[in-house]
Formats: structure tokens, C-alpha cells, sequence
């Protein structure tokens, strides 16, 4: 049984479908060729499927990373002989209204391009409306930040206490760019129609006539696409002040939609475009399942998420990815893996990358504050260090450690806590202390 779904996307619990069939006509951005598209509803966990009908057998291909092949200023997915392209648009639309499952049936290669943004996508879906399935999401939930750049690009996602996904995009040129620098933010839920899918795909005056040359865009003029010039759009005008960076979030919101699921996570985008958010996409798939195997290995006590319900720090200073094991106030087992991607690394050192040794006992201290907060008494309190005592750093931190950290009480109350601490590698001691702590009210902080 299925029932038409109200809610804000950002706050879904269950798949939803079309509720019911969706018809759009029109020609391919790149190709100028004619096609028509037909949306279908779809049952759980199909995912987004597009058809080619005009091909023997009317093959599918998934909405899936792992079909995506190269090409410039645009997203193409190919399974077999079966190639679909310019999809980012319409998984832009489907993401942004929280549709889980739909078949997408095409009599040609490439999607309509409509005007150039999601719009024609989002109005038709949102004119059919959803409905909700019997199933419920499965988000990938982003417990450690990630970070992918290429040059002066970079796309970083972080955890966050949202139960949804948020987004910024920096859009930076440079200062001889016709298109000064842009910065949205958006959250999933946030009136996607209305703020996102209307930016229309763009191109500078000068990239423009580049690619006119090449023979491509020949079927469209400036009326129809928007190219920008020293002095704003030429024979057009803007739908927002900001409309190129809100297109470059349209953009980034359909291409990470091809990890398959819903993404709980902060995004920030600098200068990502088609390829950097693929390697993204990846990399959250990779991230989900590095994250299996480890609660295959081992169910933690805490997760992120209620680590950071307990801990008052936020990126970049969470230095505590999980807590395997915890005894009330007298002892605990955390996690901190540490990756190339630390923004510590970027300066401590470039050519040999060490974690700090300050922030190997900033860790420790972070479990054993951990452990001092859990107990039911001290709900509302956090720990406050007071002194370090017997320090030592007995062995170099690098990339790819694991480091696995161990608090153990010497003596606790609801205000004070005496702690030793220590940290190891591969069974070997590397860094200890004693730790005494102060326990806070956490508004007094």
C-alpha cells in the first residue's frame, strides 16, 4: 500500500516512487537530437534506472557510479553498448524532491535539456506528486570527513548532527572570470524547486565561441543558452543574482546522487565539477563500506553521532571516530583513524607527514572525556582538563595508523576525573599520560 507523501525530503524515512507516469519532449543539450522521455514509477530499492527503448532489448542502465565513463562538462553513464548521457539534471530533480525509485524510458542517448536546468524535471514531478513505499532508506551516513581536490579543487563532506544532507558551493573563477565569486548554501529540503532546479547550465562569452568553433551548441543561440560576458548575460538575463554557483550545486546534487542513497553528511565544494564529484561519489561508497566491515568486526559502544552528542568539538578537532568499548566511568576503548586527508598534514610536515603529538593526547583526552561524561549522573556535564602529567611520546603517528586509544579511571566523582591514558599502533605503545579533568556544567562553557 502506498499514500502520498507530504513531507520535506530532508526529513523522509521511507523510499518513495512517481505516482504516476511523467512525459517530457525535447533535444539533447550536446547533441541536438530530438528524444522523447517517459518517468515510471519503480518498486523499493530499484534505484533510478534509465531505459533505452530505441535499442534491441530496451536495455537498462543503472543511475550508478560504477557506469559512469569520461567526458568533458557533463555526466555520462554506459552500460554495454546502451550509453545514456547529460543525466545530471534530471538525478538533480529526483534527489533534490526525494524520489528513491523511478525507470527513465528514452527513445535516444541524451536527455532532454529542457532550458538547461532541472526545472522542466522538478515541475513535472512535482505536478505528479510521490508516494511513499513499504521500505525504508538507508542513507549513507558520513562518519569521518572525506576530502577529494584536483589542483585548486577540492570537495570535502563531514559528519553532521542534521538527519540530512547539507550543501555549500564556493564558485571561484578568479578575478579575470566575467562571473564574479559565488557562494550558496542549501539543505536537502529546502525548497529545491523554487532555489535550485530553475539555474541554467552556463558558459562564459569566451568558452562559448571556443566551443562553436569545435561544432558543438550549433542548434542554440545565447536567447537559449546562458553565456556570460563582461556585462552579465549576453541576450538574456539572470533567474538570481547567484545563478551560476546555484547551478554548480544543481550539478553536484545530481552527480553524488549516484552513490545510490542518500547522504547524511555536510558538503563544501570548491571549484568540483563532473569528475571531482564522481570521485566523491566513489569514495562515499568506499567510506559505507569500510564502515560494514568494521561494525562486522566489532558493534561499537558509540558511534559518531553519539559522540558528538556527548563531545562540544566539531571538525576538525573531533579526534575520536568511535568508541568500541566503555565501562560506566572506569574504563574505555576508542578509535582514531588517521588519513592522508587530516587538514593537520597540509602543514605538519608536506614532505613527512606526522601527527601532531599534541593532538595524538588531545585525542586521548578526548575518550577519556568520553568515558567521564557516559555515566548517567554526569548527563549535561563535560570534561574540563586541568593537568597533564607523565607525558610521552614514545613513537611517530603517520598516515594510514590506526590508533587505538585507552582511558582507564584512577579515581572519578561527578566533578573530577584522574585519568591515565594511552595510545597505541599495531599493539605498540606510542603516546601516554595522565589526565585530571574538571567536570561542567557544558552551558558554563
Amino acid at each position: 500500500m502506498v499514500t502520498t507523501e507530504t513531507s520535506s525530503p530532508g526529513l523522509l524515512r521511507r523510499q518513495r516512487t512517481v505516482a504516476g507516469p511523467v512525459e517530457l519532449n525535447g533535444e539533447g543539450l550536446f547533441s541536438g537530437q530530438p528524444v522523447h522521455m517517459r518517468i515510471q514509477p519503480a518498486p523499493v530499492d530499484t534505484g533510478i534506472v534509465f531505459r533505452r527503448t530505441d535499442l534491441p532489448d530496451s536495455p537498462d542502465v543503472p543511475a550508478h557510479v560504477d557506469h559512469v565513463v569520461p567526458r568533458p562538462r557533463r555526466t555520462v553513464l554506459q552500460v554495454g553498448n546502451a550509453v545514456v548521457e547529460t543525466v545530471e539534471h534530471c538525478l538533480s530533480a529526483f534527489a533534490g524532491l526525494g524520489i528513491d525509485n523511478a525507470v527513465v524510458e528514452l527513445d535516444a542517448a541524451e536527455l532532454p535539456a529542457g532550458d538547461g536546468s532541472a526545472l522542466p524535471f522538478a515541475e513535472q514531478l512535482q505536478a505528479v506528486g510521490a508516494t511513499v513505499q513499504e521500505a525504508d532508506r538507508t542513507p549513507i551516513v558520513v562518519t569521518e570527513p572525506i576530502m577529494v581536490r584536483d589542483g585548486q579543487a577540492m570537495l570535502t563532506v563531514m559528519p553532521t548532527d542534521a538527519d540530512a544532507m547539507e550543501m555549500m558551493y564556493v564558485l571561484d573563477y578568479g578575478d579575470r572570470s566575467p562571473i564574479p565569486r559565488q557562494t550558496c548554501s542549501w539543505h536537502l529540503g529546502n525548497d529545491y524547486g523554487q532555489t535550485i532546479a530553475p539555474a541554467r547550465t552556463f558558459s562564459t562569452e569566451h568558452d562559448a565561441r571556443a566551443m562553436w568553433d569545435q561544432g558543438l551548441f550549433r542548434h542554440l543561440t545565447a536567447k537559449e543558452m546562458l553565456v556570460i560576458g563582461d556585462g552579465g548575460p549576453v541576450e538574456n538575463a539572470y533567474r538570481f543574482t547567484d545563478e551560476p554557483v546555484r547551478h554548480k550545486l544543481l550539478d553536484l546534487l545530481g552527480d553524488l546522487s549516484l552513490a545510490g542513497r542518500p547522504i547524511s553528511g555536510r558538503i563544501v565544494a570548491v571549484r568540483s565539477g563532473h569528475a571531482l564529484n564522481h570521485q566523491m561519489a566513489r569514495r562515499l561508497l568506499e567510506h559505507e563500506e569500510q564502515n560494514r566491515a568494521a561494525a562486522k568486526a566489532v558493534t561499537p559502544a558509540m558511534d559518531i553521532r553519539s559522540i558528538m552528542r556527548l563531545l562540544p568539538h566539531r571538525y576538525p578537532m573531533i579526534l575520536v571516530d568511535r568508541v568500541i568499548e566503555i565501562e560506566d566511568d572506569v574504563r574505555a576503548v576508542g578509535v582514531k583513524n588517521v588519513s592522508i586527508n587530516e587538514p593537520f598534514f597540509q602543514g605538519h610536515y608536506p614532505g613527512t607527514p606526522i601527527m601532531p603529538g599534541v593532538l595524538i593526547v588531545e585525542a586521548m583526552c578526548q575518550l577519556a572525556g568520553l568515558m567521564l561524561s557516559h555515566k548517567l549522573e554526569r548527563t549535561g556535564k563535560i570534561a574540563v582538563l586541568l593537568s597533564l602529567d607523565g607525558v610521552k611520546m614514545r613513537k611517530a603517528v603517520t598516515p594510514g595508523d590506526q590508533l587505538i586509544l585507552e582511558s582507564e579511571a584512577i579515581r572519578a566523582s561527578s566533578r573530577f576525573g584522574d585519568v591515565q591514558c594511552r595510545a597505541f599502533v599495531a599493539g605498540d605503545l606510542v603516546a601516554e599520560a595522565r589526565v585530571k579533568f574538571m567536570m561542567v556544567e557544558a552551558e558554563q562553557q
